[in-house]
């Protein structure tokens, strides 16, 4: 019986924050209050507070579900433990897997990421709280910790002669990719930018991919 009863509030937390999903890409998750939540699920209040004690902890939920959904660390894993590439073929492939995830979830996971930087900007009390309670490794975590530090010990180790400190380069690449990801977002999910035509993030990765092989030493030819 206590397994039954697991299994079934496992299962009702999860129709709980499937639902507050399905909202979250509807609204700007700054927006979302738990009586949409509510409202998208069909539960009652008093329903909704015997499983989780809050919004706050049903958007952790919800990232965690999210880190398993859009996991690039087993294909990054592969790119950079294959010793055949050069730096350039490296980075090349690094950028593109970025991209190829991007473009999947653009509509959808990258949305709320997105969203949910706003909301650290804007309350960042309250994303602290709902970061304490999210589980795993994120996606950018892994790349910080291992991809781009491979690729700067990679440049040194054949001789390249960096333009920049490796925390000033690693630092270009996070801010980069946040650019992206922002521009890409603002295009796709909200119709705005100053750009004419829809962000291809095959196109700014491919340009990201080349400014790092050039601040590395390298020779960023296709």
């Amino acid at each position: 019986m206590p397994k039954v009863s697991q299994e079934y509030m496992e299962s009702r937390r999860n129709m709980i924050t499937d639902a507050a999903y399905k909202v979250c890409l509807r609204k700007p998750v700054e927006m979302v209050t738990i009586s949409d939540v509510i409202a998208e699920t069909g539960l009652s209040q008093g329903a909704i507070y015997r499983y989780y004690n809050g919004l706050d902890e049903i958007l952790a939920d919800i990232v965690t579900r999210m880190r398993t959904d859009y996991n690039i660390i087993d294909r990054m894993e592969e790119i950079i433990s294959d010793k055949s590439l050069s730096l350039e073929e490296l980075t090349y492939q690094v950028c593109d897997c970025l991209a190829d995830t991007m473009e999947t979830h653009l509509m959808d996971i990258q949305k709320i990421n997105f969203d949910l930087g706003v909301l650290a900007i804007n309350e960042p009390e309250r994303a602290a709280k709902i970061m304490a309670g999210i589980k795993g490794r994120g996606n950018l975590e892994y790349l910080g910790m291992n991809a781009y530090p491979r690729l700067i010990e990679g440049a040194l180790n054949i001789g390249y002669k960096p333009v920049g400190t490796p925390e000033e380069i690693g630092q270009f690449i996070s801010s980069a990719y946040s650019g992206i990801e922002k521009y890409c977002i603002m295009s796709a999910c909200y119709g705005t930018g100053t750009a004419k035509g829809k962000a291809d993030p095959k196109q700014l990765f491919r340009t990201l991919a080349k400014s790092i092989i050039l601040l590395l030493g390298g020779n960023a030819n296709d």
